[in-house]
């Protein structure tokens, strides 16, 4: 998967899984899971992730780092990783096998747009009006500044914490002066909010197809490096992953 930040390749197979032939003999979308049995759950699901991730060392700000800094690359790198799983499920993904963009207990997600009007939407076209709204954020240079030395931070502090450099010089890898916009934590709560939600769609209603591809150690590893991240950074309330929960203690069990 490609970003600022990645993860090593799936090594373990899971002979349970489905196949890819198997996503036509089944219905897919938005009747996906059993309300009672999700199986995402499942111990020989849940257990699958990438091996060899150390998510502390990817989530936890890196001494001598701007905090703005941080949270502006690992929001590019999210980005990157979950429109790219996002696009190897978009042909399942259609306005008639998910009318509604939803999540775990039926919870139903509605786009917002510039008039404060409440949009009722399918999940592709919430997912598109998302992942755009998060691109004219990251294109734009008075939020996120990508001037020489305003991106390079997610290599420098990866090279670090791999190679294992003191403390007292990293401070010294890195530019100074960077200028962030007043609120740009709010920002970064709401698309992170928006990446939140994305990943709770594929996990209600596209887990299926996700075990046909053999996706995920992948998507487990994403969601459990995103919540993580969030946690550590305070970007979402207790209310917003409140329908993933059972999931997110699930995979820190396994951590």
């Amino acid at each position: 998967m490609g970003g600022c930040h990645s993860y090593p390749s799936a090594t373990k197979v899971d002979s349970q899984a489905l196949q890819p032939s198997d996503i036509s003999s089944e219905k897919m979308g938005i009747n996906n899971n059993n309300l009672e049995e999700r199986p995402y759950l499942q111990q020989q699901f849940v257990c699958q992730q990438i091996p060899h991730t150390d998510m502390f060392a990817l989530t936890a700000l890196p001494p001598g780092i701007d905090k703005a800094e941080w949270l502006a690359s690992n929001t590019v790198a999210f980005f990157k990783h979950i429109n790219l799983f996002s696009s190897a499920l978009s042909e399942f993904c259609t306005p008639s096998s998910c009318p509604t963009a939803c999540g775990p207990d039926n919870t139903v997600y509605v786009w917002t747009d510039d008039h404060g009007r409440k949009l009722k939407c399918s999940a592709p076209l919430y997912f598109d009006y998302a992942m755009s709204y998060v691109q004219e954020l990251l294109t734009d240079e008075d939020v996120f500044p990508t001037k020489a030395g305003k991106r390079h931070v997610m290599f420098v502090a990866l090279f670090c914490i791999s190679f294992h450099i003191p403390k007292a010089m990293i401070s010294f890898l890195f530019f100074s002066g960077s200028v962030f916009p007043a609120g740009f934590v709010f920002l970064v709560q709401k698309v992170f909010l928006l990446f939140f939600r994305s990943l709770a769609h594929i996990y209600w209603s596209h887990y299926r197809e996700t075990l046909a591809l053999g996706l995920h150690p992948h998507l487990n590893t994403l969601f459990a490096h995103l919540t993580l991240f969030c946690r550590q950074h305070a970007l979402l309330e207790p209310e917003d992953t409140e329908p993933m929960q059972d999931l997110i203690r699930a995979l820190g069990r396994q951590s």
